[in-house]
This record gives structure tokens, C-alpha cells and sequence, in this order.
């Protein structure tokens, strides 16, 4: 088992492994603009359906969505009941069915870039035509910098040796064990700090032991969540309680801690300017969606729907 405290071996880091790296943006339009109108939109859960229906019948301005892909939409859309992923998915199809016949109508001409399918290059367009996105302009980033500037700062590094005492995270009698081990070996090394990199070779279950347990230098994001969140926070010296984490305990001497520093508004406004881009979209495609919703005839599910004319 590698114990996920981040970097390479040789002295560069401990044993590797971590966490995956967050998935991006989902790329299939029809989920984006469905999430983004989830956001501004509290819709009620209601399908108009009797009893005796398996399935709701749905129409969308006299389109009827076939039970079928609403049951093959139901895979999406996981929810704490039936009722509610069924009236989740139902919404999606009737999104997309709205957003499909605006676009037949309006015969807007298509260019499918690369890794689009036509649907989602037919519905980008049809946004980029109908819904109006201001840009986010130097003021505006600046304004949000200043008042958020606890939030740009770069992550804190530390260089750092550990030993890890490894047990499975659902073996009670092991975790007790090493747990007191932990101690009785952080006794030691309080009164015998030298004697580290000897207790790394015989203890440690990471690949690190035979570099005294270096791990390298380490920040933000190269360690599994729970390890990071208190290794970063350690001043340095020897840790003096053992970092508990899904692997075990370690017990850390940190030898250089450089505290994060506070970003120039150079170097983050791009990254400010994306996130008050992605603001404006979002409630810009959620108030176009409300109102395709208001102007549609939609039977079988309820959705809250703006009565303002179509954007233009």
C-alpha cells in the first residue's frame, strides 16, 4: 500500500499516490445549462402522473418525450428517491427538447468544432446568439481582488521526513497498536531526535526509509487531503503528536516551512476574470432557460418559467 504523502523516491518524495485529479467542466452542453439553471431555479418536484403510470407523459409544446429516454436519462440523475431522479431527469429532456426546437426555429447555421457533437455545437451557438455576456472589465476584477485578497495567496511549502507507521483505516485492533507505537517511538525521538533516519530504516512502511524519510519538499495538492491539511499547518521541528491518515500514522520533522505569501493582482487576474465570467454565464443561460420555460407549453412536470418576452 504506497502511503499517498506525495513526490518520488531518492530523497524527492516519499510514496507517491494521492488523489485523482479533479474532472473538469463537463463538456456536454445540455448538463451545463441544466446545472446552471438548477442553481437560480428552486423547482418543485412535481410529475403529473397517476398512479397506475410507471412512467410520467411529458410534452413539450405538443413533443411528446418518449418514457423510454427518460428512463435511460434516469442514470444521471441520482437522487435520495425514485420520484425525485425521475423528475430530475425528466427536466433535463424537457431542457433540452425546449433548447432544440429554438434552435430549429431559428436556423441558426452550425460549425462543429472538434470533439463537439452536433447537438452540443447546436446548442452553443444558440446561446452565444440569444444570451448576452458582458465581460468582466479591469474594474470589476480589481474590485473583486481587493476584497478578496485572503484568497490569493500561494500554498505554503515545507520540506519534510516522516515514518509511517501503516495500518488499514478499517482494522480497529491495528490502528490501537500503532497508535501506541506512535507514541512510544515519538518519546524517543524526544529525547534522541538524532536517531530519525535509524527508526525511518526500521519502522517506516514508505519507500522514503532509506533516505531517512525525506520526503522532499511538499505542497498543496501532492498528498492525500487529511495528510496535507496538517502537515502544511506544522511549524518546524518534530511534529508533537503523530498525523493520523488513511494509511496509518506518521510521525513528521519538518526542516523548512516557507509560508504562503499573498498573490499580485498580475498574476491572478486571469483567473479572476474566469470566475466572474463563469457567474455571468451561469445566470445568464439560467434566466434564458426560465424564460423558454415561461414562453413554452410544458405538461406532465412542473418547472417555474419567467412570463418576460424571449431574449433577443
Amino acid at each position: 500500500m504506497a502511503c499517498g504523502c506525495g513526490g518520488s523516491n531518492g530523497g524527492h518524495g516519499g510514496c507517491g499516490g494521492g488523489e485523482p485529479a479533479a474532472a473538469s467542466l463537463a463538456q456536454d452542453d445540455v448538463a451545463v445549462v441544466a446545472a446552471a439553471l438548477a442553481e437560480e431555479v428552486r423547482s418543485e418536484p412535481l410529475l403529473i402522473a397517476s398512479s397506475e403510470q410507471e412512467w410520467p407523459r411529458v410534452r413539450v409544446n405538443g413533443v411528446e418525450i418518449p418514457a423510454e429516454e427518460i428512463g435511460q436519462e434516469l442514470q444521471y440523475h441520482p437522487a435520495e428517491s425514485r420520484e425525485q431522479a425521475v423528475f430530475l431527469a425528466a427536466r433535463a429532456l424537457v431542457i433540452r427538447e425546449l433548447l432544440r426546437q429554438r434552435v430549429a426555429e431559428l436556423r441558426l447555421p452550425l460549425q462543429v468544432q472538434p470533439g463537439e457533437s452536433e447537438e452540443e455545437a447546436s446548442i452553443r451557438v444558440l446561446i452565444e446568439h440569444e444570451v448576452d455576456m458582458p465581460e468582466a472589465d479591469e474594474e470589476a476584477c480589481q474590485r473583486f481582488y481587493q476584497q478578496n485578497r485572503a484568497r490569493f495567496v500561494s500554498a505554503p511549502l515545507v520540506a519534510a521526513r516522516h515514518i509511517l507507521l501503516e495500518c488499514a483505516p478499517d482494522d480497529l485492533d491495528a490502528r490501537h497498536s500503532q497508535r501506541e507505537l506512535a507514541e512510544q517511538l515519538l518519546a524517543q525521538l524526544g529525547s534522541e531526535p538524532s536517531r530519525f533516519a535509524e527508526l525511518a530504516a526500521q519502522h517506516s512502511a514508505c519507500p522514503s526509509k532509506t533516505q531517512g524519510g525525506a520526503l522532499g519538499q511538499i505542497s498543496k495538492g501532492q498528498t492525500v487531503p487529511e495528510f496535507e491539511r496538517q502537515l502544511l499547518r506544522l511549524p518546524e521541528g518534530l511534529a508533537e503528536k503523530p498525523l493520523e491518515s488513511r494509511y496509518g500514522y506518521h510521525l513528521v520533522w519538518i526542516d523548512q516551512h516557507i509560508d504562503g505569501r499573498e498573490l499580485p493582482f498580475e498574476f491572478v487576474r486571469d483567473d479572476i476574470r474566469g470566475m466572474l465570467q463563469q457567474g455571468v454565464w451561469q445566470k445568464g443561460v439560467a434566466q434564458y432557460l426560465q424564460t423558454l420555460i415561461g414562453a413554452g407549453v410544458i405538461e406532465g412536470i412542473h418547472l417555474q418559467g419567467a412570463d418576460s418576452p424571449l431574449l433577443q
